[in-house]
């Protein structure tokens, strides 16, 4: 199962990507993707909407989306939008790793400011 590692602030200058990354695996047949957010510091409405519109075509396709989120803010965002009810969420790498017996694709990617 495919692991998408997203790194500092998760925003409109790092939403595409996230995007790009996440069209590229689902038209490569992965329905079923991680999203690594232990990393991530912030989280905006565009990148939100991103991981929505992947969960939908994941689902669509029979699979699911997860997340791995331990940010307290990143959580709050996601209960204010009642989206924690909605995404399967983590808090630790150990159970992705419990889940992904097949190893998978790892994308990185980096905060805009880093790049």
């Amino acid at each position: 199962m495919p692991v998408v590692v997203v790194t500092g602030e998760i925003d409109l200058a790092v939403a595409p990507s996230l995007r790009e990354s996440l069209t590229e695996l689902l038209a490569a047949g992965h329905c079923n993707i991680f999203v690594d957010l232990i990393d991530a510091t912030f989280l905006d409405s565009i990148a939100l909407g991103v991981l929505v519109g992947a969960l939908e075509q994941c689902r669509e396709a029979g699979g699911d989306l997860k997340l791995l989120v331990t940010e307290p803010r990143i959580l709050r965002v996601l209960e204010i939008t009642g989206l924690s009810a909605t995404f399967s969420i983590h808090s630790s790498r150990d159970e992705v790793s419990s889940s992904n017996s097949n190893g998978g694709l790892r994308e990185r990617l980096e905060e805009a400011s880093q790049q």
